[in-house]
């Protein structure tokens, strides 16, 4: 990325922040109570508060463990169940159902029943990979539903190791279904994880915080970790797009070497 894009790109940002900031004071104003709709300036007094705290840090990091294991975890799982569904029409008329169920049952019905079986700490971790799976599964399906039959019969009759097949068919035709699935995903993991924490109230949780706040009507603590939840959504969804793609490029380039390698 050049100079001039990054230069741009923060310019876009700061005009976003300008216009959103005024919009905000402006209800604020026209509410003129910090009660029911608190001023920009009072809450972020209350999260510079809440920064300070040596507890907001432990909170903000288990709560980000929490949602990036269940992402770990349901990337893993619906990779391996995409693969299994399309390598099987049994395995895809048994587990397609069930899958699809998933994807259309509410978040908070999970939370309710998870809530008899598991512990509060652990159920956002399993909230949230139930949630990404679905989605991981109907987009790495396609991919390799996509992949070419006839460059496939061609490796089977060139007898193409495992690992050629992988990543001279695979991947090129996986990777980019994949991407999708993680960019549509990952706002979804990290909202459901903070529902589950929400209805849950584990220990060292940004929703038990919310969930207090809201009990105890302290409206600007609310706001304060409202914008917290969504400043780190942010940053994750960034971060784990930008390692994601770096780490495609690298599995692109193996095939490559591999092959300079035989020669």
């Amino acid at each position: 990325m050049t100079v001039k894009k990054i230069c741009l790109s923060v310019i876009k940002i700061l005009v976003a922040l300008v216009f959103w900031g005024g919009v905000w004071f402006a209800v604020s104003l026209r509410v003129n109570s910090d009660f029911f709709f608190p001023a920009p300036d009072t809450v972020g007094a209350e999260l510079w508060h809440l920064i300070g705290e040596k507890s907001f840090w432990l909170t903000t990091c288990t709560s980000l463990l929490r949602v990036l294991w269940g992402i770990s975890i349901s990337w893993i799982l619906g990779t391996l169940l995409a693969y299994l569904t399309a390598s099987s029409r049994f395995l895809d008329t048994i587990l397609s159902p069930a899958i699809s169920a998933v994807k259309s049952t509410p978040v908070a019905s999970f939370i309710i029943l998870a809530l008899l079986w598991m512990e509060r700490g652990i159920l956002p971790v399993f909230i949230t990979a139930l949630i990404v799976i679905p989605i991981v599964w109907a987009n790495v399906s396609e991919g390799i539903r996509s992949v070419d039959r006839n460059l496939v019969e061609v490796a089977t009759v060139y007898r193409f190791s495992l690992w050629k097949k992988l990543f001279r068919l695979y991947v090129p035709s996986v990777v980019p279904y994949f991407m999708a699935a993680c960019k549509s995903s990952l706002g979804m993991a990290w909202k459901a994880g903070i529902a589950a924490e929400i209805l849950a109230t584990p220990d060292h949780s940004i929703g038990k915080e919310l969930y207090y706040s809201k009990t105890y009507l302290e409206t600007p603590t609310l706001f304060a970790w409202t914008l917290i939840v969504i400043l780190l959504s942010l940053i994750i969804e960034k971060l784990l797009v930008y390692g994601l793609e770096r780490l495609t490029k690298k599995l692109r380039m193996i095939p490559k070497g591999e092959a300079h390698a035989e020669h």
